[in-house]
């Protein structure tokens, strides 16, 4: 490795995942992970699945797999893109639509891994920042070859408003990809944009609402041009055998996920106001998880630290927008009022 390439992964800074704890009687709040089981469909797939079959090569298109995906957004096959994971879509998007000297747009604070991206293709990183509520902020003129754009945005929660996200799609001279991996708990969602403008991919996910975080497959859907440049340089097999047959068991069965979602939701609320019954400041929130800012006089750290020590965990992000502020993930009301229950020991000492 020569001197340069060294210097260059010393100075990356590296996508954090969220802690995985081996003990089962923690509260888990920190990862956005659904607390309730994926369809019985999964399972059903699961026992059925041949062990003779894994012997031989995935379908290396998810021919099946997409074609499911297509007829839930009343799109085309060869307007869909199957990926292990949504992580995946982001970094071949990267890849496939950024030039060397090109440049890749967030908004901040935003997903973490975006930044990590610009990195690993040693491209500009070009950060716009949100307004002090983490409200939509786009300067005039604002070029990048491709822009990232969470809907709802993490860690924040927040939807972008409708009209400025068209606006912004019709007249960005690049690609716009619309990460929308929280987007079945949102009120709004915007996959007729990726049917219907020629620079505008929708990224999805079953990590949250399907739960399925731990079989990672994510889907893009948008014009042909755009998704066959994904699958020119995508792994020959990126998807494994067992993946694309739970994935198409799960997704044979929206109304158990649309059922889990109505649960979050309804848990989402109650819990945001209980939050704000206690001082902290919530952000309006359309995903599964709250951004809140600890009553006047608490350190975001150290009620962090102090529900950690208590089995409690949630999430903190460093910095200078995100730091005085916990990402509390939403958990089944039992676990939700443990966590309140916790809380209110912590600020009564």
């Amino acid at each position: 490795m020569n001197a340069r390439i060294r210097a260059s992964v010393r100075r990356m800074s590296g996508y954090t995942p969220g802690e995985q704890p081996r003990d089962p009687g923690v509260v888990k709040l920190n990862t956005n992970e659904n607390p309730y089981p994926p369809s019985p469909l999964v399972a059903q797939a699961l026992r059925a699945a041949d062990p003779e079959a894994l012997r031989l090569y995935p379908d290396p298109l998810a021919i099946r797999l997409r074609e499911r995906i297509a007829a839930l957004h009343g799109a085309t096959v060869a307007q869909v893109f199957a990926g292990n994971g949504s992580d995946e879509v982001l970094a071949l998007c990267s890849s496939a639509f950024v030039e060397r000297d090109g440049s890749i747009g967030h908004f901040d604070p935003s997903y973490s891994l975006y930044p990590v991206l610009a990195e690993m293709r040693d491209v500009a990183d070009r950060p716009v920042p949100l307004g002090p509520d983490f409200e939509w902020r786009m300067p005039a003129g604002y070029e990048a070859s491709l822009f990232l754009l969470a809907s709802p945005n993490a860690p924040t929660g927040r939807r972008p408003p409708r009209a400025e996200v068209e606006a912004f799609c019709d007249r960005f001279p690049g690609v716009v990809v619309i990460d929308e991996a929280y987007a079945d708990f949102a009120r709004d969602r915007f996959m007729d944009l990726a049917l219907s403008r020629p620079n505008v991919l929708v990224s999805r996910t079953l990590s949250k609402s399907y739960s399925l975080a731990g079989l990672r497959l994510g889907y893009a859907v948008g014009p042909e041009d755009l998704i066959a440049a994904l699958y020119k340089i995508k792994d020959s097999y990126n998807l494994d055998r067992l993946t694309q047959e739970l994935a198409l068991a799960a997704l044979s069965d929206p109304g158990h996920m649309r059922a889990n979602v109505e649960r979050i939701v309804r848990t989402r609320e109650r819990t945001a106001a209980e939050l704000a019954r206690r001082g902290f400041r919530v952000a309006p929130s359309d995903a599964n998880f709250l951004c809140a800012r600890p009553p006047e006089g608490r350190d975001a750290r150290t009620v962090f630290d102090a529900l950690r020590a208590r089995r409690v965990l949630v999430r903190h992000f460093p910095g200078p927008r995100t730091g005085d502020h916990l990402r509390i993930t939403v958990g089944t009301d039992e676990q939700m009022d443990e966590f309140l229950r916790v809380a209110d020991d912590i600020l009564k000492g």
